[in-house]
């Protein structure tokens, strides 16, 4: 397993959770939740200063795929904010990692903690990240292999068509 802090993100349309593992990446933790910013881009500032402020070795961020694996106007928008993410952080590497049902996950483990309701809401997408790059770390010590595929900002298409995962979750 390499060492090294990573940063998990969960993408939504009005929200952000971010996530960070311990410096051993063997456990996620959550960090905040930030309301999406498409036009000024504070969303994704904040994400890159955790980065920096964590010195972070690696960003992981959701792939929201259906049950089928198949890819729609979520995903293409994940991979959108992944490249911007990674524009940000450069030359910290980004990972996209399957994300399938993490935000159910994420409800489920809200809903047996017993927070329910408005107190419920602002806290599932930093639970829906941690379960993402939980994932992602399992997986990589279960495997030896880095989970996803990666993003480069110079590279990064816009659309779907980012790649095949590699050995992911």
């Amino acid at each position: 397993m390499r060492p090294g802090v990573r940063v998990g993100v969960d993408v939504g349309s009005v929200r952000v959770g971010v996530a960070r593992s311990d410096p051993s990446a063997l456990v996620a933790t959550p960090v905040e939740t930030l309301r999406r910013d498409g036009t000024g881009g504070a969303d994704l500032d904040r994400i890159a200063r955790i980065v920096h402020e964590t010195d972070a070795v690696e960003v992981v961020v959701g792939l929201p795929r259906t049950l089928r694996g198949e890819e729609g106007a979520a995903a293409v928008a994940a991979r959108q904010y992944a490249t911007a993410i990674a524009r940000r952080v450069m030359p910290v590497p980004v990972r996209m990692v399957d994300e399938r049902l993490s935000t159910v996950s994420a409800h489920r483990t809200l809903r047996d903690a017993g927070v329910r309701g408005r107190r419920h809401r602002p806290v599932v997408d930093q639970v829906a990240a941690v379960v993402i790059l939980q994932s992602a770390l399992d997986a990589e010590r279960a495997s030896g292999q880095e989970p996803g595929v990666l993003v480069t900002p110079a590279t990064a298409p816009e659309g779907p068509a980012c790649g095949e995962e590699g050995g992911g979750t």
